[in-house]
C-alpha cells in the first residue's frame, strides 16, 4: 500500500486491521457527517398545530424533538443541544450497502449493524438521540419513507422502497433502502436529501470517489 493512502485505496479487504476497518466507518468516500436544521415551520421545540407535549404526531408515531421538555436531549454526545442553544445532533450517513463498509462493519466487530440484502443501495444514519423515537418504529418507517430521496443531476429522483427504524442501545439507526434497479453510475453525483420529525438534512456522495478496487461499490 502506498504510504499515507487510505486503506481503501490499494489494501485488499482481508488485510484490513481492526482499526483500519474504523477508519474506513468513520473517514471514507461511503461516510459523511451532517448537522440537520429545523425544518422552517418554526423555532425547534416549538409545538405545532396539533401536536402533543414531547413529540410530534406522524401517522399515529410520536416522535420527540431534541431538546425538548426540560431534561434536554438525553445520553450521548448530544445532550447539551436544546431549543435555546440552538444546537442540533451531529449525524452519520453511511452508505452500508457498498462493500468496504459491510465488510468493515464485520471486521470492526459491530455485531448490531443492519443487514442489507443485495437488491438495494441502503444509507443508514446513525446519531439521533436515544429519546427521539417513539411509538411503534415500523409505523414510523413508512412515514419516513415518504421523508426521503436522492437526487441524480439529470435523472430521475430516487425513492426508497422501504425505511426501518432500527432500535439500538446507543441510539436508533434509520435504515434508507433503495432498489437497485435505478442504476447509479461514477459519472453521477448523489444528493441525499431526509426528513426526521423536524429535522431535515441534505449530504451529497460521490461515486467516482466510492470506489474499491477499480469498481464502483454501492
Amino acid at each position: 500500500m502506498t504510504a499515507g493512502a487510505p486503506v481503501w485505496k490499494d489494501k485488499l479487504i482481508a488485510e484490513w486491521s481492526v482499526e483500519e476497518a474504523r477508519q474506513v466507518l468513520t473517514d471514507s468516500p461511503w461516510v459523511k457527517t451532517v448537522t440537520p436544521a429545523p425544518d422552517g415551520s418554526g423555532r425547534l421545540g416549538q409545538p405545532r398545530v396539533g401536536m402533543g407535549p414531547g413529540g410530534i404526531g406522524i401517522g399515529g408515531v410520536g416522535m420527540g424533538l431534541p431538546g425538548m421538555g426540560r431534561r434536554g436531549m438525553g445520553r450521548g454526545s448530544n445532550d447539551g443541544a436544546t431549543p435555546d442553544s440552538g444546537q442540533m445532533p451531529a449525524l452519520t450517513l453511511r452508505w452500508v450497502s457498498a462493500l468496504p463498509l459491510s465488510s468493515a462493519q464485520l471486521i470492526a466487530h459491530e455485531l448490531n449493524a443492519p443487514s442489507v440484502d443485495e437488491d438495494h443501495y441502503a444509507i443508514a444514519v446513525y446519531g439521533l438521540p436515544s429519546g427521539m423515537i417513539k411509538g411503534d418504529p415500523n409505523n414510523l418507517g413508512a412515514e419516513l419513507k415518504n421523508r426521503a430521496t436522492i437526487k441524480r443531476e439529470g435523472k430521475k429522483d430516487m425513492k426508497p422502497s422501504s425505511v426501518e427504524v432500527l432500535m439500538r442501545d446507543d441510539g436508533p439507526v434509520i435504515l434508507y433502502l433503495f432498489p437497485r434497479s435505478n442504476e447509479i453510475s461514477r459519472k453521477d453525483k448523489l444528493e441525499f436529501d431526509a426528513e426526521v420529525g423536524r429535522l431535515k438534512f441534505t449530504q451529497d456522495f460521490f461515486p467516482d470517489e466510492m470506489v474499491y478496487q477499480g469498481k464502483l461499490e454501492l
